[in-house]
């Protein structure tokens, strides 16, 4: 059976922008939930965990 170009699905995600560094991080289970839990409180629309955490890193070096 062939697949017609209309069947396959693109990915939405295009390439990273160029002028970004990937930051990998562990979290413990407690820091995971508060995250979650600031997604809850701040949707919807709900954002990603990596997003959420751009803007909570954003929220907190504003604070200086």
């Amino acid at each position: 059976m062939e697949t017609s170009s209309e069947d396959i699905k693109k990915s939405a995600r295009g390439r990273p922008r160029s002028d970004t560094s990937p930051v990998m991080v562990r979290v413990t289970a407690g820091e995971l939930s508060k995250i979650d839990a600031w997604i809850a409180a701040n949707g919807p629309p709900y954002v990603s965990r990596p997003e959420a955490i751009r803007r909570l890193v954003e929220k907190g070096l504003g604070a200086d």
